[in-house]
């Protein structure tokens, strides 16, 4: 296991469900190798394993943005 932080990623799916997970970059890849397929792929978050139907993702956003606390720019 890497020292490496995980990357807040967003999955939208058909319709206007959005599901927020942060999980390590080489499940990130993964998950981007396994969309073109469709199917059902298990994606190791932070928080536990998450189930998706590959058919029915929209969009995966990657959050790139580090992370600010405040009201100040």
């Amino acid at each position: 296991m890497t020292d490496e932080k995980p990357q807040k990623i967003s999955i939208g799916f058909v319709g206007t469900q959005v599901l927020s997970a942060r999980v390590a970059s080489d499940e990130l890849t993964k998950l981007r190798t396994a969309l073109p397929g469709g199917g059902w792929h298990e994606l190791t978050a932070e928080d536990g394993t998450i189930a998706l139907d590959l058919s029915k993702v929209a969009y995966v956003l990657v959050d790139h943005e580090a992370q600010r606390v405040g009201f100040g720019t």
